[in-house]
């Protein structure tokens, strides 16, 4: 399976759904922990869930009751999890032998 690029941003994305692999987060959630905004968040979870790393599900919610529209939640699938560490530790390993950061190819 082909890995994502592994640009900054994705790279903290990863981390902040690492943080804690069990739980479920919506995008917003995911943007405020990795410190980027949604345009950038949500085209990087749809492709790490092309790639199988995440599921996702929509909130069941009356969004008229609710008075917001529903979330769409996101989580690590366990070889999500095991994909997400290994490629966060080449990418800071390459980091710290001076090579420059984004690894991976392209998705």
């Amino acid at each position: 399976m082909p890995l994502p690029r592994m640009t900054i941003p994705t790279q903290r994305v990863l981390d902040a759904l690492l943080a804690d692999p069990s739980a479920e987060l919506y995008g917003i959630e995911v943007g405020d922990a990795a410190g980027l905004p949604s345009g950038t968040v949500h085209p990087i979870l749809a492709r790490l869930e092309g790639l199988g790393w995440l599921t996702s599900r929509w909130e069941d919610i009356d969004p008229s009751v609710a008075g917001r529209p529903a979330r769409r939640y996101y989580q690590l699938t366990p070889h999500g999890v095991q994909a997400a560490q290994s490629a966060l530790a080449r990418a800071y390993r390459g980091e710290a032998r001076g090579r420059p950061r984004p690894l991976g190819g392209p998705a």
